[in-house]
């Protein structure tokens, strides 16, 4: 079963499903496996360009 998790959470599902499939809350789930999950940051980078980015941080105190 945790290769199982693994591998979902690897292949992008949303932690909320799978929480839910293991039987799991996404904090249980995601405190478990956060480290095992690799390989997802050059498709978040992709979907950040089509949908245009993230707004600009303020940073506290500037300005």
């Amino acid at each position: 079963m945790n290769t199982r998790l693994t591998k979902w959470l690897n292949d992008g599902l949303p932690p909320a499903q799978v929480a839910g499939w293991a039987g799991n809350s996404v904090a249980v789930l995601l405190a478990t496996y956060a480290r095992c999950v690799d390989g997802q940051l050059p498709d978040l980078k992709r979907r950040l360009e089509v949908a245009g980015g993230l707004p600009e941080a303020e940073v506290p105190g500037a300005g």
